[in-house]
């Protein structure tokens, strides 16, 4: 490992799957212009909802998810009717119907239970259009998987899910507070296709505790054994201060940078000889998965959910600390579960922080999105697409001349291409072009 690239997988950079990101939301934003902004949507705009569930039955020392564990069923009930009549609150602000998208995660909303999620579903149907070209992905938790509930998720029409691995090695599992052998993995997969949801993704992670280069080579081999039709391969974010729960993890058991590098490169080199294309920064799928061809064609697209094909005009959220997106802006609800209780009941949406865009900003999200889908964009194509000057972003120019010196990307004028050494560095590139980020206090996970 060279000591340059070292050197820059030690630098730290936001993931962009927003911008301006989440450290630069405002709580300006609120009731007013949430409900503003929705009310103004064209009644045959797209939509995409993202439904947040809070809860699991325990937490995982690595987790960065906002969510708590819960043991009752009160607390589910509760959450249950709440989400119901943010739905319906919703629904009365705005004429758009059609629905293409829908999105659970948290958390793992398969805690709800078949009962509560399919009649959660049902208020969904009542109030927009769902079809059967809708896709409706949600995330598991395989450990609390059974033939009810995949029963429930399939006669909602659920089309993709995907189940959290993280790593199949009894001692990395052991560090990481997540017990769950490959057998649990298994099953879970043979659950769903055997109701019918075809479309499998399995998150992994590198860069945990105690975890080696073999033992992120192993889990990859046999992930891919279980043949998912797409696969997401996080680097583990040590964030300690944004996490507390995550200072159970032994800081002297993770790997250094050079190690989860190398990780990372094992990791690709296994899925790729098992036929996975590597999709942007940390994504794989199969070479028939709309995501792939998304990706070939240039039209992927990122977002809070990582990479996806998804193009809705507006993005929906619904349920405590939930982010959605608006022609307008951000808008991110309570992060608390009381307040958004209380907004909710007082028939309020639940925003408390959010950000309006600019048009400055709305250019520059473009340009980080392209850059992180496609690793290559035309900054000043960008610009006059905008409606800008196409020398606009020349003030990217001597990050951009310090990160060709270290490899990490080439160009030709103000078209920029991410070399095949710099791609585990992109997210320093789209930083580049980040007009908040040298004005701002947030601390950042590591770039690879």
């Amino acid at each position: 490992m060279d000591l340059a690239s070292l050197a820059l997988a030690e630098r730290s950079a936001p993931r962009y799957t927003s911008y301006p990101t989440a450290p630069h939301f405002s709580k300006s934003i609120g009731d007013a212009e949430t409900r503003a902004w929705i009310a103004k949507l064209d009644p045959v705009a797209s939509l995409s909802l993202y439904v947040h569930v809070p809860f699991c039955t325990a937490i995982c020392a690595y987790c960065g998810c906002h969510t708590k564990a819960v043991r009752q069923d009160a607390p589910l009930e509760f959450y249950a009717q709440t989400l119901k009549s943010e739905i319906a609150l919703t629904a009365e602000a705005t004429r758009a119907r059609r629905v293409t998208s829908i999105h659970w995660g948290g958390g793992t909303p398969g805690i709800l239970g078949p009962s509560r999620f399919t009649a959660i579903v049902s208020v969904l149907r009542d109030h927009f259009e769902l079809s059967a070209e809708t896709e409706h992905a949600i995330e598991l938790d395989p450990r609390i998987l059974d033939s009810g509930l995949v029963e429930a998720l399939a006669a909602a029409g659920v089309t993709r899910a995907s189940l959290g691995v993280q790593d199949f090695n009894a001692h990395v599992q052991e560090a990481s507070g997540r017990v769950q052998p490959y057998e649990t993995v298994a099953r879970a997969v043979r659950l769903l296709r055997g109701a019918g949801i075809a479309a499998i993704n399995l998150d992994l992670m590198y860069g945990l505790p105690k975890q080696s280069v073999e033992d992120a080579a192993r889990t990859a081999s046999l992930a891919a054994s279980l043949e998912p039709q797409r696969l997401a391969v996080f680097g583990y974010a040590h964030v300690p201060w944004f996490k507390s729960h995550q200072k159970l993890i032994d800081a002297a058991a993770l790997p250094g940078v050079g190690e989860r590098l190398a990780q990372a490169a094992a990791v690709r080199a296994i899925l790729e000889d098992k036929g996975y294309e590597a999709i942007g920064l940390d994504h794989f799928a199969r070479p028939h998965d709309p995501l792939a061809i998304a990706a070939r064609e240039k039209r992927m697209r990122r977002n809070f959910q990582g990479y996806t094909t998804d193009a809705a005009d507006a993005l929906l959220p619904f349920g405590v600390s939930s982010i959605g997106r608006l022609p307008q802006g951000y808008v991110g609800n309570a992060t608390d579960l009381a307040g958004w209780r209380r907004a909710i009941e007082a028939k309020c949406f639940a925003t408390t922080r959010g950000v309006a865009f600019t048009r400055e900003d709305v250019a520059r999200a473009d340009l980080i999105e392209r850059l992180m889908c496609d690793f290559e964009v035309d900054h000043g194509a960008v610009a006059a697409r905008h409606g800008y000057a196409n020398d606009v972003f020349d003030g990217a120019q001597a990050s951009l001349d310090a990160l060709m010196n270290d490899g990490v990307v080439d160009m030709q004028g103000r078209r920029l291409v991410v070399t095949e050494r710099g791609e585990p560095f992109v997210r320093l590139v789209a930083a580049a072009f980040d007009a908040y980020l040298h004005n701002s206090p947030a601390r950042h996970s590591s770039a690879v």
